[in-house]
């Protein structure tokens, strides 16, 4: 592929793994129509010559997961920079104050990759409400040896059950919206959500000690902070009903690992964890192997197919940048201190 030379000058800067796996064949014929760049030039390393002389000419920098931080130094290689587009989620590993000091305008994909963290949420209440964990154990044990399924599962299910989410965040916004497709009622903790925005998500507002003690599913979407590391902490956990279960596809940070171990293993209540604290867990970690836990390799965000989503996205931004036009999802500086 040969970059176009009547187009505002771009630089690609990313891992090499993540060029590969995000921009495929249709990305980048899209983006060569949409910038001059060289699509094969791709700057894992901002401080190096070859770097510096693409930098030099750079008025946006279409990055993406291995970008390395676009501090002051690197800014001073790039005295055209003008915009980030971002083609993945949070952009805090490389977006630094240097950026907004220069008013450097940033997009980034978190949309785009909310959506299978929605679904991958939503398909962890419908089966956890279904019992389905605990269920698959027992007919595999019994083999289905005159057992009376509707005696067993009598609590089971997902009519009017109570879903508690942890964070109105954008990812917690789309769940919201999927779990509206059934009979469910929806609970919400979150200190930034107004009364009337409540209302207009069609949920119910409730503080965390509320919301775990009276919820059948609770799902953790609230961004990583300093002040919300720990935020499950072992009394909300305590909390919850017997036979609950806690999904968590937002940073292991969040939840007090050592106390949700101890739940656990009690067998008190059951756990979807798509992240641990740490990441991953020390092999002889019990989690592993409890039957009531479902443990998968930070897998919920996109993968597969679903990096052609956070491609399409992120070009759609690049186009409107081209065009003068504001971006869609812009990342504003204003709300950096309670976004992850």
């Amino acid at each position: 592929m040969s970059a176009r030379t009547d187009r505002r000058p771009a630089v690609l800067a990313m891992s090499a793994a993540t060029a590969a796996a995000v921009l495929g064949t249709d990305a980048r014929r899209r983006l060569l129509d949409l910038v001059d760049i060289d699509p094969d030039l791709v700057l894992a390393d901002l401080r190096s010559e070859a770097a510096r002389t693409a930098l030099a000419r750079a008025e946006v920098m279409v990055t993406g997961w291995g970008c390395p931080p676009i501090d002051a130094e690197v800014l001073r290689s790039a005295p055209r920079l003008r915009a980030v587009v971002h083609t993945a989620g949070t952009v805090k590993h490389h977006v630094t104050e240097a950026c907004w000091e220069r008013g450097i305008q940033v997009a980034s994909a978190a949309a785009a990759n909310a959506l299978p963290v929605a679904e991958y949420t939503v398909a962890a209440v419908l089966f956890a409400n279904k019992r389905v964990l605990r269920t698959r154990d027992d007919y595999a044990r019994d083999r289905d040896r005159g057992t009376d399924w509707q005696a067993g599962l009598a609590g089971a299910g997902n009519y009017r059950r109570r879903v508690g989410i942890v964070g109105a965040s954008r990812t917690g916004r789309r769940v919201i919206d999927l779990l509206h497709r059934f009979d469910l009622e929806i609970w919400v903790s979150d200190p930034y959500l107004e009364p009337e925005e409540a209302e207009r998500l069609g949920v119910r507002p409730a503080s965390l000690p509320e919301l775990f003690a009276a919820c059948d599913t609770v799902s953790v979407h609230a961004p990583l902070l300093p002040d919300t590391v720990g935020l499950v902490s072992a009394e909300l956990l305590a909390a919850l009903p017997d036979g609950a279960t806690l999904v968590n596809t937002a940073r292991g940070d969040l939840i007090d690992q050592a106390a949700l171990e101890r739940e656990l293993i009690s067998g008190r209540i059951d756990a979807v964890l798509d992240v641990t604290s740490p990441e991953p867990l020390p092999a002889d970690s019990p989690l592993y192997t409890l039957p009531n836990v479902l443990l998968t390799p930070h897998i919920a965000g996109s993968m597969g197919n679903e990096l052609r989503r956070l491609a399409d996205f992120a070009l759609d931004e690049l186009e409107r940048w081209t065009r003068d036009v504001p971006f869609l999802d812009p990342v504003r500086p204003s709300a950096w201190d309670r976004t992850a």
